[in-house]
């Protein structure tokens, strides 16, 4: 997701240090101390404008939650959204990073679970590289995953989903779970939509799978 430049989008994420991380470098192998507690940290990669890593944290309390987003006019967007909403969270933190950068930020077996929802495709080849299911980052997962630990991965976009069940099948990750049509399954009751998840859903099948890592893969 990328919206229009907002000039002001580093002054906002400054004005939040309450749940925005503003050099989450320095936490590395001590992101208790962001939370105040051990609890497991999940994180959702491409955050958009927050919808689905909100209510997550809303839904799930025992568990710390991180919403990390590349664009910062698209973070400035979460951060106003969250602000405006009624119920606040203490268990969500929010940064600005590039996701290939992630070992930068976190140490092995510091994150229980990673969120990838409705990715850009980059669809030319030449691109691929990009996809946030390529081998290149599948090791930066493995690098600040615990042992076993899982991706959760949505897209609207089949050439992606199939590029990405190839990917994860050709690295030593076991997929647990796949739906071809995730809001007509058992799951949907339980389903946490995006904001792009909502809009787009009438337009065709959402596609989920979840994979593991294998130990000492």
């Amino acid at each position: 997701m990328r919206l229009r430049n907002n000039p002001r989008a580093y002054d906002i994420m400054n004005e939040n240090k309450d749940f925005v991380v503003i050099e989450p470098e320095s936490f590395k192998n001590n992101w208790k101390s962001v939370f105040g507690n051990d609890n497991p940290i999940y994180i959702e990669i491409g955050m958009g404008k927050g919808d689905f890593i909100y209510e997550n944290a809303r839904q799930f309390p025992e568990i710390n939650f991180v919403g990390i987003e590349k664009y910062p006019s698209v973070l400035a967007a979460a951060i106003n959204k969250i602000n405006a909403r009624e119920e606040k969270v203490n268990n969500l933190r929010l940064m600005h990073y590039d996701a290939i950068e992630l070992h930068q930020v976190f140490e092995k077996d510091e994150v229980d679970k990673i969120f990838l929802n409705f990715s850009d495709p980059w669809p030319k080849s030449k691109h691929a590289k990009r996809r946030l299911t390529s081998s290149k980052f599948l090791d930066v997962y493995k690098d600040i995953l615990i042992d076993e630990g899982n991706i959760e991965f949505k897209s609207d976009n089949r050439g992606l989903f199939e590029y990405s069940i190839i990917s994860l099948n050709q690295y030593p990750m076991d997929i647990e779970y796949i739906s071809l049509d995730l809001h007509n399954s058992p799951e949907s009751e339980i389903n946490i939509m995006t904001e792009y998840e909502r809009k787009f859903c009438e337009k065709g099948p959402i596609y989920k799978l979840v994979a593991r890592y294998r130990k000492n893969g």
